[in-house]
């Protein structure tokens, strides 16, 4: 009797075993089909346009962005912002501003470079003047600011301001922008624009992007470039050389090719970029 037992539970624990076994098998086999059928058929992924940008000579080219998106209070606003890099040419960096609801913070995208101290000044400033401006209470949102650009040598400036301040309106306010308008200028508390440099260098680069109105800050529709030349003088038995600067004033739109238009205040320029 015992060894009836004994033999009943050895068949047993065989059954229990070579199931095991079969359902490893099995799930191995499960596995494998579904990854030959994924590899067969991968799941297409929707790509952002933003993200597959080629950078141009003058930055961003005019390929297009997706520049608005909302959703349940959520807003995100992308607008091209001319720049100047390390060499002094007109590039172009695109500006993402996102608002959610939330606790008022402020956020800015560690890492990148081109949030130093005067960015991140303007930032504060902007958002202020975005706050009287729509009546909104910014400690309901949390903003995050996002720069990109086509290198990490872009000079750092408060000339990013004024577009810093658009896009906060119009993120707050659910608005999508004119994308065929940029503008440059500097942001003071009350809303007005500042004056800033490099403004044919930078209509330049908001002609290659492919806009046709560039926003400027009152009196720099025409800008000074400084042209060099050598000029050489015979003393006794030498010769001496020295590079002369000479100022030379230029119509921004007649040199650019590009629409320019001086504003004073963000309020002024809301009426361009919001149609």
């Amino acid at each position: 009797m015992v060894m009836e037992e004994e033999q009943n539970s050895k068949r047993s624990f065989r059954f229990i075993v070579v199931s095991l076994l079969v359902i490893a098998i099995m799930f191995s086999f499960l596995n494998l089909a579904v990854r030959i059928i994924s590899y067969e058929n991968p799941v297409e992924e929707k790509e952002d346009s933003y993200q597959n940008l080629e950078f141009s000579e003058y930055g961003l080219g005019n390929k297009e962005i997706d520049g608005f998106f909302s959703l349940n209070g959520s807003t995100r606003i992308k607008m091209y912002l001319p720049a100047v890099d390390a060499e002094g040419n007109g590039t172009n960096t695109i500006l993402t501003v996102e608002v959610t609801p939330g606790s008022g913070r402020t956020l800015t995208d560690i890492d990148n470079l081109l949030f130093w101290a005067d960015t991140q000044h303007s930032i504060r400033i902007a958002r202020r003047v975005a706050e009287n401006m729509t009546g909104k209470k910014v400690e309901r949102y949390d903003i995050v600011y996002t720069i990109e650009a086509p290198n990490a040598s872009l000079i750092g400036g408060p000339s990013a301001g004024a577009a810093l301040a658009i896009a906060t309106i119009a993120a707050l306010e659910g608005r999508e922008l004119n994308d065929k308008v940029m503008i440059t200028g500097g942001i003071n508390h009350d809303g007005t624009i500042s004056p800033v440099s490099a403004i044919l260098e930078k209509a330049q680069a908001a002609k290659k992007t492919g806009a046709t109105l560039f926003l400027v800050p009152l009196l720099q529709s025409r800008d000074v470039v400084y042209e060099e030349s050598e000029h050489c003088e015979v003393f006794g038995s030498s010769e001496i050389c020295t590079t002369e600067t000479r100022p030379k004033k230029v119509d921004v739109a007649k040199e650019t090719g590009i629409e320019v238009v001086e504003v004073e205040t963000v309020e002024d320029a809301m009426g361009y970029f919001f149609e």
